[in-house]
């Protein structure tokens, strides 16, 4: 009975982690810690840098699950998410629906009493435009969808840093900025690996609209313009010589990686530009926090 209760227990958990996007997530904290790190300009205090993680964190499940929830029926159209657990009929959508406002109340709530309430605006004001605007319109209406929705995706570091300062300050709105460009290369990348099933979608997806060559060159586009929009916070003293190295050879295996994606019409070399992308985000988040804590300690 106890093998079956935990075989159980660990199915659930499997479901609702998926529900919650937990990778997407998981990155997306890493950013809200280095948001928080680098506005304090003394060590941060625990309870505040666990309430702040705890509540985004809820606040991002919610929106992860209610993204599932709006898109179950293009769920099952698409390779990539069929295997889901709505298309799959492994949870209901009522208890999807209640572990959505459930997750997103009790994730304000804590952001509300134990941080300010700018960040708990700002982390609503993200739900919103990442389930519904982005979800429900821009997704299915332009293909500029993930230009524009972006914005709620780059938001998590300006979240953490506000938690500090309770202001909207240049460093937090520079941190926005580079996972803003960055998000154009890193899912357009895997739209074109993903091709043949936004064409059954029928989404207005870069690739499918005007090309994958087209779309291939825009990669390098943006690539090259995150590659001079990634040196701001060593152009404004925010961050010193290490994370200006680090960030110059992510850069560099950044623009080789999609110039090559231009020369090679294999998916692997889209797949591989996605990886790349995940990679060279973490890594320039991590040198940012390294970067600063090697500043403090001089």
């Amino acid at each position: 009975m106890l093998k079956n209760f935990s075989a159980e227990l660990a199915k659930k958990t499997h479901i609702y982690l998926e529900l919650g996007k937990w990778r997407v997530t998981g990155l997306m904290l890493i950013t809200v810690w280095v948001g928080m790190v680098l506005a304090s300009p003394t060590p941060l205090s625990l309870s505040l840098s666990l309430y702040t993680l705890l509540g985004i964190g809820l606040v991002a499940i919610s929106a992860g699950a209610l993204n599932h929830l709006l898109e179950q029926r293009l769920d099952k159209r698409m390779a990539r998410t069929e295997r889901r657990p709505l298309p799959q009929k492994k949870i209901s959508t009522s208890h999807v629906l209640l572990f959505s406002l459930s997750t997103s109340l009790l994730g304000l709530l804590v952001l509300d009493l134990t941080s300010n309430v700018l960040t708990c605006f700002l982390s609503f004001f993200s739900l919103i435009v990442y389930a519904f605007i982005y979800t429900l319109y821009l997704k299915r209406h332009t293909t500029q969808n993930i230009v524009i929705g972006g914005l709620a995706g780059a938001m998590p570091p300006l979240l953490g840093w506000t938690a500090v300062t309770g202001n909207i300050d240049p460093g937090g709105l520079i941190l926005v900025l580079i996972i803003f460009i960055w998000t154009p290369p890193h899912f357009w990348s895997l739209a074109i690996a993903r091709h043949d099933d936004y064409i059954k979608s029928h989404l207005p997806m870069l690739p499918v609209t005007h090309g994958i060559a087209f779309t291939k060159q825009h990669i390098l586009l943006y690539t090259l313009l995150l590659s001079g929009v990634s040196l701001l916070p060593f152009s404004i003293g925010m961050s010193g010589f290490f994370y200006l190295t680090a960030a110059l050879l992510l850069n560099i295996g950044f623009i080789v990686i999609a110039a090559n994606l231009i020369k090679q019409p294999k998916t692997s070399a889209a797949i591989k530009t996605f990886h790349y992308s995940n990679f060279y985000l973490l890594m320039l988040f991590a040198c940012l926090f390294m970067d600063h804590s090697l500043m403090r300690s001089i």
